[in-house]
């Protein structure tokens, strides 16, 4: 039984279970706050995850934990699915011809081991790619993860989406987890829609800076692309956020960047930021929204997928991303109740809420890829 081995130190006055797992609410008697000896061995036994409940002082607590044995995972869908993406995002990469090869072997004689050769330094660049997308967005998913784990909330591994290059020249449609269990307040929200964006930003910008100190930069014309990269011959001009801008003139300094296929991932890996932190609907950025500010998080969220709308006439993958998000979300583009919608969040996740959305307002780009042009 859950209540006994507490029930000298705690009252408890609500006790939730939701499929497989019991959150319990519980005040604290006023001879344990602080907590005492006696309630911290209680809680260092407690086979789960407790937290304070904020602006209750030390007086309440919320206890964590699940319930029965975990959920069998498909493990190897998880893995052929990881596999298979690596393999497009390599296509995707080496076509990109982000990478000069040491030398052009065609026509060259030496036969099948030179034409292997020649092969293999072609992958080589879309290796490189794929390697530092991948970690990025494996990063991404498992911040989720791992944290959903923390309050014993029944999340997938994650399932990573493959692309052919003539889809989406970068080889994959990017990852997601699956939440099976309902989330308990806006603190456990708050939480799980923050770890990903946070944990994959500063694995893009490690790969990011590695990459520009590896690019090769052109003079600057009058009006510079501040980024290129060039797919079966064709130039095609990327573009800029605040990251991207003082990575670039701290790294490079002034004139177009041909990026390096490590410095390209990261420039990926910065635009996916912003595609999660937008606050629409259940995306990273609706998460985090709903957490800081509740019910609220419609009107933003309303005013935020019209404005995809004129952003679209300067790119049209905008109009896409309304439609998905419109898709996915059943039509809507406010954020679902918590369980216990009530509840505040104590001022660290404040800082971090508000962190996390002008982290949107530094990786987004109204303008991500120009039109291409032939050189």
């Amino acid at each position: 039984m859950t209540i006994p081995p507490f029930s000298d130190v705690l009252s408890f006055w609500r006790t939730t279970v939701v499929r497989d797992r019991e959150i319990i609410d519980a005040l604290v008697d006023p001879a344990h706050r602080g907590p005492s000896p006696e309630l911290r061995r209680l809680l260092d036994g407690w086979p789960g995850y407790h937290y304070w409940v904020p602006r209750d002082g030390p007086g309440r607590i919320v206890l964590v934990r699940a319930l029965g044995r975990p959920q069998r995972e498909r493990w190897w869908l998880h893995a052929v699915l990881f596999i298979v993406t690596f393999v497009t995002v390599t296509a995707g990469g080496a076509l990109l011809g982000i990478d000069a090869v040491a030398a052009d072997t065609a026509g060259a004689s030496g036969g099948w081991l030179t034409a292997v050769w020649s092969w293999l330094l072609a992958l080589r660049p879309g290796l490189a790619f794929a390697t530092a997308l991948m970690a990025i967005l494996l990063t991404h998913e498992f911040g989720h993860y791992f944290m959903a784990r923390r309050y014993a909330i029944n999340a997938s591994p994650p399932y990573f989406l493959p692309a052919p290059w003539f889809w989406n020249f970068v080889g994959t449609f990017g990852a997601f987890i699956r939440l099976r269990s309902p989330i308990a307040d806006r603190r456990q929200l708050m939480d799980v829609g923050a770890a990903g964006p946070w944990a994959g930003f500063v694995v893009a910008v490690l790969f990011l800076g590695i990459g520009l100190t590896r690019s090769h930069v052109f003079p600057a014309p009058p009006d510079p692309w501040p980024f290129v990269v060039f797919f079966q011959g064709t130039a095609i001009p990327l573009g800029d956020s605040v990251v991207t801008y003082l990575a670039r003139h701290w790294l490079v300094g002034e004139g177009t960047v041909q990026l390096h296929p490590l410095a390209m991932a990261g420039w990926v890996g910065v635009f996916v930021t912003t595609l999660n932190l937008l606050p629409l609907g259940q995306l990273d950025g609706g998460h985090v929204l709903y957490a800081l500010v509740g019910d609220r998080q419609r009107v933003v969220g309303r005013i935020m997928w019209l404005a995809l709308i004129p952003l679209g006439t300067w790119f049209v993958g905008w109009w896409f991303w309304a439609a998905l998000i419109l898709l996915f979300s059943r039509g809507r583009v406010s954020h679902p109740a918590v369980l216990d919608r009530l509840r505040t969040i104590p001022a660290s996740r404040w800082w971090l809420g508000w962190a996390t959305v002008i982290l949107f307002a530094i990786t987004f780009m109204p303008t991500p890829f120009h039109a291409p042009f032939h050189i």
